[in-house]
C-alpha cells in the first residue's frame, strides 16, 4: 500500500520528533521530503511548526497504518488539548493509493489536505505528478492564497 504521511511538530525537539517518524517507517520509506518551517495554521499565537512528508510503501491495512501513526504521537507524549494548538508530534495519513474512506475515525484522503500548503508543498517535492482527489497537487498548491503558500519555507539540511 502506497501512502503519503504528513508529520509536524512545534514543541520540544521538533527535529527529533520528525526523525522518529522517518526512523519508524525506514524499512518501507520510498522518499522523505525536506523539512519545512511553517507558520501556525488555525491558532496563530504559537511557534512555527516543522513539517515533513513521507511517501511509504507498507504492507499494512489503512487501520494498521492509523494505529502506527497514533502510536508515534503517543510515544512523543502528544496531548490533544486544543484544536490547532501546539503539539509535540502530529502524524496524519494524507492519502492512500486506491483507498478512500469517509469514516470519522479514518478519513482518506485527509479532508483538509487540499487547503494546507504545509501538506501540499512537501508532498509536491516528493512527487511532482501527485494527485489528490483527482486534482494535481501542484494545481491545488498554486490555487491557495499567496500568504498561505509563503508561510511554508523549505529548510536547508
Amino acid at each position: 500500500m502506497r501512502a503519503v504521511i504528513s508529520a509536524g511538530s512545534n514543541m520540544e525537539d521538533s527535529r527529533a520528533h520528525l526523525a522518529s517518524v522517518r526512523a519508524h517507517f525506514a524499512d518501507v520509506l520510498v522518499a522523505a521530503s525536506s523539512l519545512y518551517a511553517t507558520a501556525p495554521w488555525g491558532k496563530t499565537d504559537q511557534p512555527d511548526f516543522l513539517n515533513q512528508s513521507l511517501l511509504i510503501d507498507a504492507p499494512l491495512s489503512p487501520s494498521q497504518l492509523l494505529h502506527q501513526c497514533q502510536a508515534l504521537e503517543a510515544a512523543a507524549n502528544r496531548v490533544r488539548i486544543e484544536r490547532w494548538g501546539p503539539r509535540t508530534l502530529d502524524v496524519d495519513i494524507v492519502d492512500i493509493e486506491g483507498f478512500t474512506s469517509d469514516d470519522p475515525v479514518l478519513t482518506v484522503p485527509h479532508p483538509r489536505a487540499h487547503l494546507r500548503a504545509f501538506v501540499l508543498a512537501p508532498w509536491l517535492e516528493l512527487d511532482p505528478d501527485a494527485t489528490l482527489g483527482g486534482e494535481r497537487v501542484a494545481d491545488l498548491l498554486a490555487g491557495l492564497d499567496a500568504e498561505e503558500r509563503e508561510g511554508v519555507r523549505r529548510l536547508e539540511d
